[in-house]
């Protein structure tokens, strides 16, 4: 009789024997030896189990307790409940994080852009009969090439981006 009202309590509650098992500070096989009925808790474990299950001893003790329908849609929801919640946060968390990310990009590439306009191609000056600032030259002449070109489309769809991931709080 214990050992069926401790698994009906517990899975009214929405516990499965490992959750049940840590509260108690003991190991699922503990949950489930008493479960089956081929041990029974001390005194002092009955207490802690009617504790952790919010349930008198006595109910423990006495009667078989049968499960009904509305505790397990109850024990249901509530976990349904937590992980929306946690679905929720994470998705609060992914937009936060794209929206400083895209922040940062823009930031970025302004920087590059004042870089360059700053320093107004430096390599068109350089002399390019010595093989090494050759190189160099047509390196960082291609890289201005590219970025000139790729950076403004990166921009705006960077800024699209934050306006669509940007949010009132």
């Amino acid at each position: 009789m214990l050992n069926e009202n401790i698994k009906a309590i517990r899975k009214s509650k929405g516990l499965s024997q490992q959750e049940l098992a840590i509260k108690l500070n003991v190991v699922r096989q503990t949950v489930s030896k008493w479960e089956q009925g081929l041990s029974v808790p001390d005194s002092d474990m009955l207490v802690l189990i009617s504790e952790v299950l919010e349930t008198p001893v006595s109910t423990l003790l006495g009667e078989t307790v049968v499960e009904t329908e509305a505790d397990r849609l109850k024990a249901i929801s509530e976990k349904l409940e937590v992980i929306n919640l946690q679905l929720a946060q994470r998705k609060t968390t992914r937009r936060k994080v794209i929206y400083w990310l895209l922040i940062s990009l823009c930031t970025g590439i302004v920087i590059v852009f004042a870089i360059l306009w700053t320093i107004e191609s430096p390599y068109l000056g350089w002399d390019y009969s010595n093989p090494e600032t050759a190189v160099l030259g047509v390196a960082f002449h291609s890289f201005e090439w590219l970025f000139v070109r790729v950076a403004p489309i990166v921009l705006i769809g960077a800024g699209i981006g934050i306006v669509l991931t940007w949010k009132k709080e």
